[in-house]
């Protein structure tokens, strides 16, 4: 029985790719034990020289993901003359889609691990909304990018949502007369904190909705209009001690209030 080569991973990126679809071929091969030497950021032809003299050393092969066309060319063609077996794990498949769809692919290296990054990015920052919503730990002031201030009922949790996927990481604490405010929302920097304004009319209509929708008595002080013109009050008074941004939601969709916060995120940098 041959004995397993040594197999050198090539890319023009991290080489994850190409090292994962070696190793479930290997898998096949019942647990043999195979050295695997990843060679990553090959950005020009001498470095596949390297590779190719050291390969022809260990009497190894190349499995390879390069997807500039002249660097894969190259690979194949030195790899011929030397008599060393290499594998094009990505340049086929890119031809292929190519012929078909008849688009110019980008030939940028390292476009997954962008795409990976992006995705894990943005679902950290679903998690951090999750986890510091409604105030429930006010720690998370602190870490946040961005902190939302608001009464009940002014869309704080589902612009907390819609702005994580944005891949930014907000809290939102919810402000009642009877309790103080956590102290960690006169620490954070003004600018990250944006207070959530609403008249008195609207709110009650949709805390009155709210309560039907929950079967519950549609003249409980949380809908009460004299209530909430002192919450709103209230709110106003710990706005202006912040010194924060405010933003009339009334009538914007969340998707509205969301581009004025980005905007001025954005531009803070």
């Amino acid at each position: 029985m041959g004995k397993m080569p040594i197999v050198y991973v090539v890319s023009d990126s991290v080489g994850e790719t190409a090292e994962l679809v070696t190793k479930a071929a290997i898998s096949q091969f019942d647990g043999q034990e195979v050295t695997i030497k990843r060679f990553p950021y090959v950005e020009d032809k001498s470095n596949i020289d390297e590779v190719i003299s050291l390969v022809k050393l260990d009497g190894g092969m190349v499995a390879y993901t390069l997807v500039k066309p002249d660097m894969r060319e190259y690979m194949r063609d030195t790899a011929k003359a030397e008599g060393i077996y290499a594998c094009d794990i990505i340049g086929p498949l890119i031809d292929q889609i190519q012929d078909i769809c008849g688009k110019q692919p980008l030939f940028e290296p390292g476009l997954v691990r962008k795409l990976d990054e992006d995705y894990f990015k943005k679902v950290e920052a679903i998690e951090f909304a999750v986890k510091y919503d409604d105030g429930r730990d006010p720690r998370g002031i602190l870490k946040a990018d961005i902190v939302l201030v608001g009464v009940s009922r002014t869309s704080k949790t589902p612009l907390s949502q819609y702005l994580a996927h944005k891949r930014i990481k907000v809290a939102n604490v919810p402000l009642v007369p009877e309790v103080d405010p956590p102290e960690e929302l006169f620490k954070v920097p003004s600018e990250k904190c944006f207070g959530l304004k609403i008249s008195p009319e609207k709110l009650n209509n949709i805390r009155r909705e709210r309560l039907l929708s929950l079967g519950l008595n549609d003249r409980a002080s949380y809908a009460n209009i004299e209530r909430i013109k002192e919450e709103i009050e209230y709110f106003d008074k710990i706005v202006s001690r912040i010194g924060c941004h405010v933003i009339d939601v009334t009538n914007k969709a969340v998707e509205e209030t969301a581009n004025v916060i980005l905007n001025r995120y954005l531009k803070r940098g």
